[in-house]
């Protein structure tokens, strides 16, 4: 496996206490805690679910040693990991990447919106994926998939059904000549732009593994 430049023996110690949490095993890619380390060390989430499958699989001497010392000693990993973020400056994040420029990738994608802080990217991406899976008459506050999609994400119905809105004025086969003045319309349109041409079975499988990111 080529080396990976911004990996550091220190993280696996951050991983392995995820992978210990219960229940013990991998966790899915997007769940909140994979997602926070990855915002955490800026490494995209799919690539730590990777390293964590290398933790599962005892894939390397390194691993099998790590494991060794502190697989079975918990509150022997809550240390080093509290002295590594001590030692990092992690305990103040703010402080730690103040004045510098940082070039986010896939952070961006779960950052609150400047033009409305209840939504992050992953939101409309869901919204979106819902989107094709309805038609214009349905894409109402009073849809029970709506309505679902709203509880999981902690908005309301109406607000999930307003985005779907926003999509109809970026959706080139509705052909919707009106103009629409909504907060949300560059980001829908941003979102659209990368996934509204994709292949719709794609969508739905991404759309599906960032469900755990909400629950």
């Amino acid at each position: 496996m080529a080396k990976d430049s911004k990996w550091q023996d220190e993280y696996w110690l951050l991983l392995m206490q995820i992978y210990l949490q219960k229940p013990v095993g991998l966790k899915p890619m997007y769940s909140r805690q994979m997602v926070d380390l990855s915002l955490e060390l800026h490494i995209a989430p799919e690539r730590l679910f990777n390293r964590m499958c290398q933790i599962a699989n005892l894939e390397t001497p390194r691993i099998e040693h790590i494991w060794e010392v502190y697989g079975s000693n918990p509150r022997k990993l809550t240390r080093a990991v509290s002295l590594w973020r001590e030692m990092k400056g992690f305990n103040n994040s703010e402080a730690f990447y103040d004045g510098v420029e940082l070039n986010e990738g896939f952070e961006r994608d779960f950052r609150p919106l400047e033009e409305d802080e209840r939504f992050v990217p992953v939101m409309l991406i869901l919204i979106l994926d819902l989107y094709f899976r309805l038609t214009p008459q349905t894409m109402v506050a009073e849809t029970p998939e709506i309505q679902e999609l709203a509880k999981l994400m902690k908005l309301k119905s109406k607000d999930v059904a307003e985005v779907m809105e926003v999509f109809q004025y970026c959706d080139p086969y509705l052909n919707r000549r009106g103009v629409i003045f909504h907060p949300l319309l560059i980001p829908c349109q941003e979102i659209w732009r990368r996934y509204g041409n994709s292949d719709v079975d794609a969508l739905a499988s991404y759309a599906e593994q960032l469900k755990a990111y909400f629950k």
